[in-house]
């Protein structure tokens, strides 16, 4: 699951890196979403375009920290994007 949105981030991290130290991406796919100064931003607009489609939001950082949201793993909370955050 999110293996080419995983991939991809880490194919441009170095990049983003210069041009968006500290900030959180969104990722569909093979395709930079956008860039946000928070990370409830990214996850809010990610349930929004893409409602229970996975997508990935990562902090651009030199190292990787995952969130690890147990609700939305076990599908005990689910993104709704009919219902606006």
């Amino acid at each position: 699951m999110l293996d080419k949105e995983r991939k991809y981030f880490e194919a441009h991290r170095a990049e983003w890196l210069k041009t968006h130290p500290s900030k959180f991406v969104l990722v569909k796919d093979e395709e930079l979403i956008g860039v946000f100064e928070t990370q409830q931003e990214a996850l809010v607009e990610g349930a929004r375009r893409f409602g229970t489609d996975s997508f990935l939001v990562r902090q651009v950082e030199e190292s990787e920290q995952i969130v690890y949201i147990p609700a939305l793993t076990l599908g005990i909370l689910r993104a709704d994007s009919a219902h606006p955050a």
